[in-house]
């Protein structure tokens, strides 16, 4: 396993965010275009291979763990400004999404 230095790990800026809106991606087996409120930055839309996972309604109003700060990139002509963090087992059979235990507002920070 590689190692990452603290340093490194800091510069990730991962947050509490709520999933507002969902929708499936037009012409796509598993994507399902997002929008994510992070709290006092707005929303961003993320983009996410969830659909073989979750129904829509399963993932509406969802509370889940957001990487904020990753370069954004397009699937499927859908431009994705973060990542969803979940746990997935090896053979891609499971997905589960990260979540807080208890309330706490959007956009706080993941330390």
């Amino acid at each position: 396993m590689e190692t990452v230095a603290y340093s490194d790990f800091k510069k990730l800026d991962i947050r509490v965010g709520t999933i507002l809106k969902v929708e499936r991606v037009p012409g796509t087996e598993k994507l399902y275009k997002m929008q994510v409120d992070i709290g006092g930055e707005g929303t961003i839309q993320i983009v996410s291979s969830l659909v073989p996972y979750y129904k829509q309604e399963e993932l509406l109003n969802s509370r889940i763990i957001v990487l904020v700060n990753l370069k954004p990139t397009t699937f499927r002509g859908e431009l994705s400004k973060g990542m969803l963090l979940a746990a997935e087992t090896e053979d891609a059979s499971e997905c589960v999404l990260l979540t807080t235990e208890q309330q706490i507002a959007n956009g706080t920070r993941i330390t």
